[in-house]
């Protein structure tokens, strides 16, 4: 039985400039996960990244603390089918004034719960892309989108060997749609799964021919073992 580790990425930079960046806090979770890797004494074979920096960083970080025994022998592979959608191009569609400094100081300097706010805005954006109401305003809609994660996620399985450990580093949004095809869940709850998944937290699947299986799903054990609670994030 070969098993895929859906890792979403460390903490980026919510509220800069360049979003797909670790923040320090965000090295520091991946650091923890490749700790935490080294005490389970966890072998992957294959390490399969997103194409987005953040991805390559939870990796690197990831990396930095777990033992060179149990990292795989081969390069990295870099798979854009586990990217995440675009989440700035869903929020224009949904607020124009994103664009606008003054809406942005409100929202991130000015508002006294700038995280929470910014929540409401992001689930209403997100509610309406996947309404597919609005297709022109998107590049990618939301069949599409999970069509090319759920792409990703049985290439991985085609090549896979038997027995193969495969670590894969990507976004909350491609983990989400694997996620809700395993467990057939209806498009209404997406919206609800998909901020409820922590920073470099794990989801694991198992497969075999002809079967696929939802194992481990958002675990952060590797954080609630630690003093340091404030590992624990979800933007």
């Amino acid at each position: 039985m070969g098993t895929i580790t859906l890792i979403r990425h460390g903490q980026a930079s919510f509220g800069k400039a360049n979003y797909d960046e670790l923040s320090a806090l965000g090295v520091r979770q991946g650091q923890a996960l490749g700790r935490w890797f080294n005490q389970c004494e966890r072998k992957f074979d294959r390490i399969v990244t997103g194409s987005l920096k953040r991805h390559r960083q939870t990796a690197q970080a990831c990396c930095e603390t777990l033992a060179p025994r149990w990292q795989p022998e081969q390069d990295w592979e870099i798979n854009p089918a586990f990217d995440e959608y675009d989440h700035m191009q869903m929020l224009l569609a949904y607020e124009p004034r994103f664009t606008q400094a003054d809406f942005l100081r409100a929202l991130f300097q000015d508002h006294p719960n700038p995280q929470r706010e910014f929540q409401r805005l992001f689930t209403a954006a997100f509610a309406r892309w996947m309404s597919g109401e609005h297709p022109e305003d998107y590049r990618e809609s939301w069949p599409d989108f999970r069509q090319r994660c759920l792409s990703g996620l049985h290439q991985l399985i085609d090549q896979a060997q038997t027995s193969q450990q495969v670590a894969v580093f990507t976004s909350g949004g491609p983990i989400t749609a694997i996620c809700q095809h395993l467990l057939g869940l209806p498009d209404t709850q997406v919206a609800e799964l998909n901020s409820r998944f922590a920073n470099a937290s794990l989801t694991r699947i198992f497969h075999q021919p002809g079967r696929i299986s939802l194992s481990t799903m958002n675990s952060f054990a590797h954080f609630e073992q630690l003093p340091q609670d404030q590992l624990i994030t979800y933007r």
